[in-house]
């Protein structure tokens, strides 16, 4: 058995517990602080406290996406973690966006990235607008617009950027 006996420094030293006199961190104040100090956290995903905001602007979250048809016009929001340009792709941008759910790939032309470039480049959270490619189980979105996803009160992760 892996149990051993408690050590003399975990015995009940018989010194009374006194309550914290800080007020207990809510759900967001907790993500805040797992952020700041690790840059992640073991809880909720960010996303997940403004799922609601984003349903009412049509956002789809990213787990639902592979089972839609190729060729439809959907809405996709996350946190950056992955920014590619290879200098095989022809000037193509490469984005994966982590929502609560999971991951959706997006890419941008070499047309739409230079005319999106400020916030594709400078957000941690984008919208992305686009048309779905669903083919043969590789799903990505072909981006037709992408903007900041205001989140004020959401932690920022480093997104991990080559170029």
């Amino acid at each position: 058995m892996a149990l051993r006996p408690v050590g003399e420094l975990l015995k009940d030293a018989g010194i009374p517990e006194t309550p914290s006199p800080l007020a207990a961190m809510n759900s967001i104040e907790r993500l805040q602080a797992d952020f700041a100090n690790s840059g992640l956290s073991i809880g909720s995903h960010p996303m997940r406290f403004h799922r609601e905001r984003l349903n009412t602007m049509q956002v789809i979250p990213a787990a639902q996406v592979k089972n839609m048809p190729d060729g439809r016009f959907i809405r996709v929001a996350g946190a950056v973690i992955c920014r590619q340009q290879p200098g095989t792709a022809k000037g193509f941008v490469f984005l994966s966006l982590e929502d609560e759910t999971g991951i959706a790939n997006v890419i941008l032309k070499p047309d739409v990235f230079e005319r999106l470039r400020v916030p594709v480049l400078n957000n941690s959270y984008l919208i992305v607008d686009g048309i779905l490619q669903n083919q043969r189980g590789v799903v990505s979105i072909k981006a037709t617009d992408v903007r900041p996803c205001v989140m004020p009160t959401t932690a920022v992760a480093a997104s991990h950027d080559f170029h």
